[in-house]
């Protein structure tokens, strides 16, 4: 259970205070920029090379967030015509570090005891230009995506590890960046919240999205028009997915059940089939097959 500081989300940039550089680091061309469109400040990171830029958190790697929410929400656009790669470090309970990297500069996933590197699959805002199962350079016109990671699935379903802490995050080259927020609650974008209390969204672990982390949404216009929303596992998967993607929409048979690894499912979560129409967001892919070192 995350201490009363991380509840009921952190807001990372803004707890660390990012644009300071006093507890993060920076390397390349890493630029803060004011975006109109999404009104705030967002982080752009670009570069040759997708290792030679990069925004870190902590400064230090001796050091470490200590931050214990289940669910790490990215809030990213990757560079249009780039390739771009993200690691997060995640310790276990028995204190082993794990590095966990997408891109879609990877073709298949890849696992050691110590390394998970998943493919990124980037979508194209036209549905009809969207290439199934496909990694490589972002399309042009990509949108800006809500990535939620939930932690301690991630670390069940793949190396069968009980999760502890994030330790450090570092976000390489090319995206833009607007927030990173970990959280035990699973937030939902595009609902307001009487919406949210008409639904009791709240009972079923949910919320809506917190303003100071949410995407505007002009007047008239529906947010998953928009955006993209990822959520990776996918709910009620006990089967790994060997990569991250937005789901095609497909029809959702009945209500779904949300249970953490590891743990008995004493007080199922429930999510209605609108809801789950939402959260659907990775293809039922093969198994991965681990391998003996990253590349």
């Amino acid at each position: 259970v995350p201490a009363a500081w991380q509840r009921p989300y952190l807001n990372i940039f803004k707890h660390f205070r990012v644009e300071e550089w006093k507890r993060s680091a920076k390397e390349g061309d890493v630029a803060a920029l004011t975006d109109t469109r999404l009104k705030g400040t967002i982080y752009r990171i670009r570069g040759s090379n997708p290792a030679s830029s990069y925004l870190q958190l902590p400064r230090a790697g001796t050091q470490s967030l200590g931050l214990t929410g289940r669910y790490l929400y990215l809030l990213f656009k990757p560079l249009p015509r780039k390739h771009f790669l993200v690691h997060l470090d995640v310790t276990t309970e028995d204190n082993q570090v794990v590095r966990i990297s997408f891109s879609n500069l990877f073709k298949e996933f890849k696992s050691t005891a110590t390394w998970l590197q998943f493919p990124f699959v980037c979508r194209a805002a036209s549905e009809g230009t969207a290439r199934r199962g496909a990694t490589g350079a972002a399309p042009a016109d990509v949108r800006w995506t809500c990535l939620v990671l939930d932690l301690p699935s991630v670390l069940g379903l793949y190396l069968n590890r009980r999760y502890s802490h994030l330790r450090g995050v570092k976000l390489c080259s090319n995206l833009l960046v607007k927030n990173l927020c970990t959280s035990d609650l699973l937030f939902e974008p595009g609902v307001t919240f009487p919406e949210a209390r008409l639904r009791d969204l709240a009972g079923r672990g949910a919320a809506p999205m917190p303003r100071e982390l949410a995407f505007p949404v002009p007047k008239g216009e529906k947010w998953h028009d928009l955006y993209d929303y990822i959520r990776f596992p996918s709910e009620g998967s006990k089967v790994p997915h060997n990569c991250i993607q937005k789901s095609f929409p497909s029809p959702v048979a009945g209500d779904q059940v949300l249970e953490e690894p590891g743990r008995p499912l004493t007080q199922p979560v429930t999510f209605s089939r609108a809801v789950c129409d939402r959260l659907s967001l990775v293809h039922h892919l093969t198994s991965p097959k681990a391998v003996s070192a990253p590349w």
